[in-house]
């Protein structure tokens, strides 16, 4: 059976957005890093009591993720993208040769980074409630770093209802 979920509400109920930015210094290859306590921390700054998160990769050879946090189960998630867009295939965009567009001056060949991106999300949204986030209980928050070794940027932007907590239970205050 399930509990439907009480709508909190607020005399002085404000509509608001909260902006942060979360800098994550890689190490390379496939790498799966947990950022949901940083997350549920800027949520609970924010002051938003029911709402979203948006969070938000600023880079194309990352990711945003929610999956369970279990090391063997990391390990194969690698596996199975490394099967997906194999790090030794030939890709034109590896080519310098007869690649025009987007060139660095350090520019690596990163076509499987690319290629294992497209198999994956640039951003999750989540949902707040009660000025947590609403997360299952298995369910963790991951940044993944596709390419090599680098400062990266995830974008996290908190929309919702700030104002006084107080639960609405069955048509009573509590």
């Amino acid at each position: 059976m399930y509990q439907t979920a009480q709508v909190e509400e607020s005399l002085n109920a404000v509509m608001r957005v909260h902006h942060e930015t979360v800098e994550l210094e890689t190490e390379g290859g496939v790498q799966f890093i947990d950022i949901t306590d940083q997350i549920a921390e800027i949520v609970n700054d924010s002051g938003i009591l029911n709402g979203w998160v948006n969070i938000q990769t600023q880079h194309t050879t990352t990711a945003i993720i929610v999956n369970e946090h279990e090391p063997l189960l990391l390990e194969d998630m690698k596996d199975l993208l490394e099967r997906c867009a194999p790090q030794q295939h030939d890709y034109r965009h590896n080519d310098f040769n007869i690649r025009t567009v987007n060139m660095q001056p350090d520019e690596q060949p990163n076509g499987h980074s690319h290629c294992r991106a497209l198999f994956l999300r640039a951003s999750e949204t989540l949902n707040i409630v009660e000025g947590k986030l609403n997360l299952g209980r298995w369910q963790r928050i991951f940044f993944i770093e596709l390419d090599c070794p680098r400062l990266r940027n995830v974008s996290v932007m908190v929309m919702g209802q700030s104002g006084t907590r107080f639960r609405v239970v069955r048509g009573r205050k509590t």
